[in-house]
């Protein structure tokens, strides 16, 4: 399915790896991000400020996709659907199984669940960002805002 894939991390008996074609997205999140998004939102801040929060806010997109794709993967190895792994590429992210759920019922688990982790990660960064309003400075609040949009 991907090209070449490179292992980043392993965690929980997963291997987390990105294709090739994720660094097109990470390269271009980060930049929209840092010229075109934060400094449309927030004004008047140093280039080198945007840039900040555009690498940051990349990396937390990738993360809350990573997480997504955990979600996916924890419930299909508990309903006994071997996994082989997490992979990032061009499209986003993807959890490899070994093998087709045993039934509807944990297919259907297995895909809902992401969902509900993207909403509860979405959640949680909204609550950051509505704790963090007067008190954090504009560049995180700005960088929590994004993310739970």
């Amino acid at each position: 399915m991907f090209g070449r894939k490179i292992p980043v991390f392993k965690l929980l008996g997963f291997t987390v790896s990105i294709d090739l074609s994720w660094i097109i997205i990470a390269v271009l999140a980060a930049w929209s991000l840092s010229t075109g998004f934060f400094p449309i939102k927030i004004k008047d801040l140093p280039q080198g400020t945007y840039w900040a929060m555009g690498i940051v806010g990349a990396l937390g997109l990738f993360a809350s996709i990573v997480a997504h794709e955990f979600a996916h993967s924890l419930v299909a190895r508990r309903l006994g659907t071997p996994m082989k792994g997490i992979t990032l590429f061009l499209f986003g992210g993807v959890s490899e199984m070994e093998d087709e759920p045993g039934s509807a019922g944990a297919e259907f688990a297995i895909a809902v669940v992401g969902p509900l982790s993207s909403i509860a990660i979405a959640g949680g960064f909204y609550l950051a960002w509505l704790a963090g309003r007067g008190t954090l400075s504009g560049p995180v609040n700005g960088v929590l805002g994004y993310l739970a949009m």
